[in-house]
């Protein structure tokens, strides 16, 4: 089985600057039970959405496994839209959907979403090498629609 189980919007950027003079306070208030998707745009209320430089990399996608072995990790400061469990999100590429039961929305991987020097100072030491090559996959969102926590359908489109 295949879930969503955590969605992010954020209208602030917390890591900025450099990871020694710390984040923006994170208190959990930026996760949902469920996130709106507009095409071409991103995530409803995400600090992303409709700026023209992130437009095809507007919704970050990772992997909850991704995080397996950093003890007491905690995804929401990855800065991930959409962590997934049951899902290789490294290897997804091309045009994929997500569907957790309100229909599918439709996506483009175009890029993976590498880890930065932050992820050791928020998420758990040694995160940055870690997450190399797992940090997930920006994507461009081709449809509207809505993702929920739970159960979620992967189709693929070749």
């Amino acid at each position: 089985m295949s879930e969503i189980v955590l969605l992010l919007a954020s209208p602030l950027h917390r890591y900025e600057g450099r990871p020694r003079d710390g984040a923006v306070p994170f208190d959990g208030s930026e996760t949902f039970d469920q996130i709106t998707i507009r095409a071409g745009l991103g995530v409803v209320g995400d600090r992303f959405f409709g700026h023209r430089a992130h437009m095809r990399e507007s919704v970050t996608i990772m992997a909850a496994e991704s995080l397996d072995g950093l003890p007491n990790a905690d995804p929401a400061k990855t800065r991930r839209n959409v962590i997934t469990r049951g899902i290789a999100v490294d290897e997804l590429r091309g045009e994929f959907s997500l569907d957790s039961g309100d229909g599918p929305v439709w996506f483009r991987a175009n890029s993976a979403a590498n880890p930065c020097a932050w992820m050791d100072e928020q998420v758990a030491p040694g995160a940055f090498r870690h997450l190399r090559k797992h940090g997930g996959m920006r994507c461009e969102p081709l449809t509207d629609g809505t993702l929920r926590l739970g159960e979620v359908t992967l189709a693929l489109r070749s």
